[in-house]
């Protein structure tokens, strides 16, 4: 049997043909670790760090925080210093920082000085950063994004993926990353663009370019976008709904205020919109399908999909 990979019939065009839906798709991602990487990447991007992977991968869990290896577009320059960044995409605090990474150890030590807020400066800064700033790195008003590229985790994330990592570094050299695994390979090409941890999915190079143009003008691209991974899955759901129904598509609106679970599988959601708050309520429920949803997946899986339940108009705050 030919077991050779087509693109054709890989797990995203698949997706594609069944129409999967994006929403509510984002994987958790509050705050993000990014490690620059000069070596080809393994099929398990933290296996890359020699004796470290399994302490790095132990440390951001406990933390919450997200570990991808990024590498530039094109030819690795390895006579340039490798750097790390920290992410922050929790509503508020959104915040980007990059340091310089002399060497993989210095990994720990930019964790050891990451912790939950304390008392904060009044500008949205805890004093424990502001006592570790020069081992977090230094403050970047500018957008990170991150296209995943990973082949050997999913050839669907190479074949696809490079060829919008060429089309945004060719007009963003400095925001755009190649990155390693970062969930849901069926929607390649995968975009995420921090630091409000926003996932779109199935993105063609042109489309790439006006994700990237109307986050500078503050908005979100509804038809591509997965959800924020900075909010749960209902919360990402209610938001889709709620845009599709006619709310302002502006990154900072509808926030949730609050998350009351009706059932184990049906939530009531308050979102604060311009017009004042929403209440959504959705549902999720499982679709077995007879299909692979990696390329590397077995046949038949399950996937979850959320349906509106009711969406009542605003009411005054």
């Amino acid at each position: 049997m030919d077991v050779r990979y087509r693109p054709e019939t890989g797990c995203a065009a698949q997706a594609e043909l069944r129409r999967d839906s994006l929403t509510a798709t984002a994987p958790p991602a509050e705050r993000w670790l990014l490690i620059e990487s000069h070596t080809p990447w393994p099929r398990q991007a933290l296996t890359s760090l020699p004796h470290l992977g399994d302490e790095v991968a132990r440390r951001c869990r406990a933390l919450a925080i997200r570990p991808v290896l990024i590498r530039r577009y094109g030819r690795v320059d390895r006579t340039r210093p490798r750097r790390f960044g920290l992410i922050d995409s929790r509503p508020g605090r959104e915040a980007v920082r990059w340091g310089e990474l002399p060497s993989d150890d210095h990994l720990l030590t930019v964790l050891d000085n990451v912790g939950e807020p304390a008392a904060t400066d009044g500008l949205g800064t805890t004093s424990s950063e502001l006592a570790a700033a020069d081992r977090l790195g230094s403050p970047s008003s500018e957008p990170v994004y991150l296209v995943c590229t990973h082949g050997r985790h999913d050839a669907c994330c190479a074949v696809r993926g490079r060829p919008v990592a060429a089309a945004l570094a060719a007009a963003y050299p400095e925001r755009t990353w190649e990155c390693s695994h970062i969930g849901g390979d069926r929607f390649a090409a995968n975009v995420v663009v921090l630091p409000h941890s926003l996932f779109y999915g199935q993105v063609s190079p042109a489309q790439a370019l006006d994700v990237a143009r109307r986050y500078d003008d503050g908005d979100v691209v509804p038809e591509l976008l997965r959800g924020s991974g900075a909010f749960v899955p209902p919360v990402q759901a209610a938001q889709e709904f709620a845009r599709a129904a006619g709310h302002s598509l502006a990154l900072g609106n509808l926030l949730p205020q609050d998350v009351h679970a009706l059932s184990d599988q049906r939530w009531r959601i308050l979102l604060a919109s311009t017009n004042g708050t929403l209440t959504v309520e959705v549902s999720a429920h499982l679709d077995t399908v007879d299909a692979r949803l990696t390329c590397a997946g077995s046949s038949p899986a399950q996937l979850r999909r959320f349906e509106l339940d009711s969406l009542s108009p605003p009411r005054d705050p």
